[in-house]
């Protein structure tokens, strides 16, 4: 009887041995938690279609980031829900909106924590699309200049990192145009630049409270099937100037992401969104995974396919595992 001479076991045979040669380690450092903030004061509202999540007000949620930085988490990304909405988003836009005050807030309360902000109009316009309105279209060159304003709006208030997430063309051109004549040349643009129009994102507008009051986004957002497309994309942003690039979702999409990442040297980061987050959590309290090792798993794979950041909702859950 022959015997193998290489035997891939052997490399498996102890745990000492096994961490020794992974080839993809999860480390706090990937991780970034996203926060919804509302008007009021000692309000913390449960979402209930991503359990563990909430809708903070801004003392509420600054007290969540002191508990979360003290937890290990060294970054958020921060979504509005403002008291008013308007026709073109142009609310989120003023010197206190509800994101702008969360920044303040934050950055006093808890100054080693990096705080970025989502850029888009969705949640700020009164028809819940990402843009202006024109002619029952949503307006690309109309909606940009509003995005540019929100922009400097937010690095006015002392934001680290902007982060649009419209879709539209040339909004990242536009905001780097915009943060360099208002003299913030340092502040990195983390741009959604392959942001498909995906069925896993319905939580998170519950959370957010931006569904379109008409019609769906497939107009600006891009068709789940393409992979080419999201190239494109993605070579465009870089051009027009952003420091990272995004690939959301991220599980039907670890295919785009190792693609990006072989194809651009830039940092890549990749949205791991509401609808997977809640899959998980529903599959969970039904008994049927193992959540911890589940997330670990999920968030591994995301980038072993090539993220150099994620962005999670299981970030505060698994964040004292790392």
């Amino acid at each position: 009887m022959s015997f193998p001479i290489t035997r891939m076991r052997r490399l498996r045979s102890s745990e000492v041995l096994r961490n020794m040669v992974r080839e993809t380690n999860l480390t706090r450092n990937d991780l970034i938690m996203p926060l919804f903030v509302r008007p009021g004061t000692k309000v913390q509202n449960p979402i209930k279609s991503m359990p563990g999540n909430y809708q903070f007000s801004v003392d509420t949620l600054t007290e969540q980031c002191k508990q979360l930085y003290n937890s290990g988490v060294q970054s958020v990304l921060l979504f509005g829900i403002p008291e008013q909405k308007d026709e073109t988003g142009d609310i989120a836009c003023s010197h206190n909106g509800i994101v702008q005050q969360a920044v303040r807030a934050i950055k006093q309360a808890v100054p080693g924590l990096y705080v970025v902000a989502d850029i888009c109009n969705c949640e700020y316009t009164s028809h819940g699309h990402c843009g202006t309105i024109v002619n029952g279209y949503v307006d690309n060159d109309a909606t940009i200049v509003t995005l540019a304003k929100q922009a400097v709006s937010l690095a006015q208030a002392g934001i680290d990192m902007v982060a649009p997430s419209d879709m539209m063309d040339g909004r990242v051109g536009a905001i780097r145009k915009a943060l360099d004549e208002n003299g913030f040349h340092t502040l990195p643009i983390m741009a959604y630049s392959a942001k498909y129009a995906s069925a896993f994102y319905g939580p998170f507008r519950d959370a957010a409270e931006s569904a379109p009051k008409f019609g769906d986004r497939t107009s600006y957002q891009m068709d789940s099937a393409n992979k080419n497309e999201a190239l494109r994309e993605v070579a465009l942003d870089i051009e027009e100037g952003a420091d990272i690039v995004m690939v959301k979702p991220a599980l039907s999409y670890l295919d785009v992401i190792s693609e990006v990442k072989h194809k651009f040297n830039v940092p890549i980061a990749a949205y791991n969104v509401s609808g997977e987050f809640s899959m998980v959590k529903a599959a969970a309290e039904k008994g049927w995974i193992d959540e911890k090792r589940i997330v670990r798993e999920i968030l591994t794979s995301i980038k072993r396919a090539g993220a150099d950041i994620i962005i999670s909702y299981h970030t505060q859950d698994i964040i004292n595992e790392l």
